[in-house]
């Protein structure tokens, strides 16, 4: 069984090798301090004690709850519960290291699906089966029966934020995506995980389609703030016109706080304001914090002449809304 799972994990790895262009090692993105830990809870290779390999996971687990990720950990993890003897947890740690993929915009779609039709064209041990054909059911948003297979593999997992139990909350969210209010149980759990998921996209696309108000537009800011060119990052800018009451084809033109602060930062370091270009677009747009905030912090920049002159030069070509911040930007 055990080199029956080496294979499965290879099996989704192979798209990120390829779409990577190279290995995909943890390393490769860590800092000094995460490159330590990751080497630190490396694979057990041969290592049969069920407490240590537990610990490991622990160990791992907490790691992701103080919001570091790195590209290879969920394959670590997978190998960890492979060991275990836990083949369910395997096959969905493998998956969550491709669906992390897909939401930074590393793989294609098409590369996540050909992962788990990969799995199923081994055979073996019924519960690989079965936790693959869930997860297939869960790629493709049937709720129902995504939500009736994960049940038995992850109902009574020993990890209440653990991924099967992430799948099993989000399958009752799209359930229940059309009702007037989600089960308040069901959200206050999905809620209550975040920390372990901080750099995961569709943690947030998610928790932003099923909440509503302020929560739906803080998880919608966190989605696109994860991944800005990724697969969610489009439905998120609509949730947050929707809810600024913009029209949800502003979408287009809305960046949160933190993607307007890098565009200026960048443009000063580098001293051109050419690149605040990319900003015009949301400063043109009626009312909204968003807005707001990127007009305040285009003001402090006025107190050099080359961003002052910039200014200037955009506002007498603008017309209407756009005309009038600039100038009052120019103006200070």
């Amino acid at each position: 069984m055990k080199t029956y799972l080496k294979l499965l994990s290879f099996l989704f790895l192979v798209p990120v090798l390829i779409s990577c262009g190279g290995e995909s090692r943890a390393a490769d993105h860590a800092d000094l301090r995460g490159e330590k830990e990751t080497r630190t809870l490396s694979a057990p290779g041969e290592e049969k004690d069920l407490p240590s390999l537990l610990q490991k996971l622990d160990e791992l687990a907490e790691l992701e709850r103080t919001g570091t990720w790195l590209q290879g950990m969920a394959l670590t993890e997978s190998s960890l519960r492979e060991n275990a003897g836990d083949y369910a947890g395997a096959v969905a740690a493998a998956y969550k290291e491709l669906a992390w993929a897909y939401g930074m915009g590393l793989i294609q779609k098409s590369d996540l699906e050909q992962g788990l039709i990969n799995v199923l064209s081994v055979q073996g041990k019924e519960t690989v089966t079965l936790a693959a054909n869930s997860i297939i059911a869960f790629f493709n948003e049937r709720w129902d029966e995504a939500a009736a297979g994960l049940r038995p593999l992850f109902n009574d997992f020993d990890e209440p934020d653990g991924f099967g139990r992430w799948m099993m909350l989000v399958c009752e969210l799209e359930k229940n995506i059309a009702s007037e209010a989600q089960d308040r149980k069901t959200a206050a759990a999905y809620r209550s995980i975040r920390a372990r998921y901080a750099q995961f996209p569709e943690y947030w696309y998610r928790g932003a389609r099923a909440f509503s108000g302020v929560i739906a537009a803080e998880f919608a800011e966190n989605c696109i703030n994860s991944s800005p060119q990724g697969p969610f990052a489009q439905e998120s800018r609509k949730i947050l016109a929707s809810y600024m009451g913009l029209r949800i084809e502003d979408n287009t033109s809305l960046l949160t706080k933190r993607e307007i602060e890098s565009i200026i930062s960048q443009s000063v370091n580098s001293n051109n304001p050419q690149i605040l270009d990319s900003l015009l677009p949301l400063i043109s747009l009626p009312d909204n914090p968003y807005t707001v905030y990127a007009v305040g912090a285009l003001r402090s920049l006025t107190g050099n002449h080359v961003f002052r002159d910039y200014f200037n030069r955009q506002a007498s070509s603008a017309r209407g809304r756009l005309a009038e911040r600039l100038s009052f930007i120019s103006r200070s």
